[in-house]
């Protein structure tokens, strides 16, 4: 059976504006993400802007790891994306395709609805090493169901955290 290559779940929140402004800024990912742990951007800036990069660090259980990403979509109240390029503990220093993460933003009746999209960018590796690396990583699951259930607790942390600060 192929693997799943791409997960979505969206969560209907506050304004398009105050879900954007949190969810691009790197840096305060780890508020809500249960992987991440925040990242550091290489040149701040007053607004993120596509080709900006950042390293992101992340923990399952002990393992802590470290990754390089660039952003690829920041439209404000709309779209913000970045890619997975590059991976190490504690520097990115193996560059290879990794992952693709996206967030769109739709007005709706009731605020606004958050799609978070995980996209896995190993296309060049046979399903069946994929399905395995995924099942010791993830402690048996596959990356697709793995990423489905991270991102429902994402969104849910993010909702709670924005209606908080209304």
């Amino acid at each position: 059976m192929a693997r799943t290559l791409s997960v979505s779940d969206s969560v209907v929140a506050a304004d398009a504006s105050a879900l954007y402004d949190k969810i691009s800024d790197p840096t305060l990912m780890g508020g809500w993400s249960p992987e991440n742990l925040g990242a550091t951007v290489h040149a701040p800036a007053d607004t993120t802007y596509v080709g900006m990069t950042f390293d992101g660090r992340n923990k399952r259980g002990a393992i802590r790891w470290t990754t390089r990403c660039t952003v690829t979509a920041a439209e404000p109240g709309a779209r913000f994306a970045f890619r997975v390029h590059a991976i190490g503990r504690r520097k990115p220093v193996v560059k290879a395709p990794i992952a693709s993460w996206e967030y769109r933003f739709e007005t709706t009746p009731d605020g606004t609805r958050v799609t978070e999209t995980w996209t896995d960018d190993r296309r060049s590796w046979p399903d069946s090493i994929a399905d395995v690396f995924d099942k010791v990583v993830t402690r048996g699951h596959t990356f697709a169901d793995f990423q489905r259930k991270n991102i429902r607790r994402t969104l849910a942390n993010l909702k709670s955290a924005v209606e908080q600060q209304d």
